[in-house]
């Protein structure tokens, strides 16, 4: 989101976490603006049995957590390190001074928004579907429509199983049975276990 040099010239920090480190909790009220160096970070709510609902999964250059920045309120969902990664943070009130000076990046962030508030509009309408394989069919569609998720180079999906089960409300086995149906049908290729989209 931030161009790096930019943020370090604000005073951000860089910090090293380890795979599944906890960086903030749902509920808790942010200090910084975060965004991803390098790995993964995944973004959850977690229910009373533990169980991970995903949200969105974070890739190198993107934020995370910047809800509470525009509305005060609590983090909407608790994030994880999903491997071994690598974040830069600045203090809150320091990235509010930083948007206010640079209204580019303010649009930015106006864009993003609308963006991530259009896709879980998206996920909430295939989920109201109850059909599974129309549900994931649209949902790899939507990913490799917007370069999310997925290599542009390879199309190789980069979400495991679990993942989109965890995302779409499924249960793992019946995202399994339904990519299996899928590749029968030509939308998706499986090799050695990886799941690509058809081109």
């Amino acid at each position: 989101m931030i161009d790096i040099d930019t943020l370090l010239a604000w005073g951000a920090a860089f910090k090293k976490l380890k795979a599944n480190e906890i960086i903030f909790n749902e509920g808790t009220q942010a200090q910084f603006y975060y965004q991803l160096v390098s790995g993964s970070v995944r973004w959850v709510n977690i229910n009373e049995e533990g169980k991970e609902f995903l949200q969105v999964m974070i890739e190198p250059g993107e934020c995370f957590g910047e809800l509470p920045l525009f509305d005060d309120g609590p983090f909407a969902a608790t994030s994880i390190a999903n491997e071994d990664a690598v974040i830069i943070r600045l203090h809150r009130s320091t990235f509010l001074q930083l948007i206010k000076e640079n209204p580019e990046i303010h649009f930015a962030f106006s864009k993003l928004l609308s963006e991530r508030l259009r896709f879980k509009f998206f996920i909430l309408k295939e989920m109201a579907n109850h059909n599974p394989e129309h549900s994931i069919s649209t949902l790899l569609s939507y990913f490799k429509q917007t370069k999310k998720n997925i290599c542009p180079k390879c199309n190789k999906i980069k979400l495991t199983r679990q993942q989109i089960a965890d995302m779409t409300g499924l249960r793992v086995e019946t995202v399994i049975r339904t990519i299996k149906n899928l590749q029968t049908k030509g939308e998706v290729i499986i090799e050695k276990g990886k799941v690509y989209c058809s081109v």
